[in-house]
């Protein structure tokens, strides 16, 4: 039904993975989750999935620093003993690489984490029943 909540116990959605990877609605895995990049639409166009629910909070940015600094470390201290550089190659290097590998990862990291949100039916904890 457009504009509902989307956690029909009948409507599982698409595999969260594959909605993640796509950046993908988790219902419908037609309409786009976002728009300029990493900005959240309203709400699916295709479906009426009203995209309210999600609040991923900073899982998504404390996972791609964990994941970024292995990776970029790692390629930094590599580059540097494999082929010995002057400073600035590093610098123009990593400073071209990572922000690029950051918007990938965070994108894909956040869209996983929106699709099990609202596959798993993920919300605030509460005391009591409203």
């Amino acid at each position: 039904m457009p504009g509902s909540s989307g956690h029909e116990s009948h409507d599982r959605g698409i595999n969260p993975v594959i909605a993640g990877v796509l950046a993908r609605c988790p219902r419908c895995g037609r309409g786009s989750l976002f728009h300029n990049g990493l900005m959240l639409r309203p709400g699916c166009e295709k479906c009426g999935l009203d995209y309210k629910f999600i609040d991923t909070g900073d899982g998504p940015a404390v996972f791609a620093i964990l994941i970024l600094g292995f990776v970029v470390l790692g390629g930094a201290l590599f580059v540097e003993f494999r082929y010995e550089p002057p400073v600035w190659v590093h610098v123009v290097l990593w400073g071209i690489v990572t922000p690029l590998l950051a918007f990938i990862l965070l994108r894909f990291l956040k869209a996983i984490l929106i699709a099990l949100q609202w596959t798993h039916k993920a919300e605030e904890g509460r005391l009591a029943k409203d």
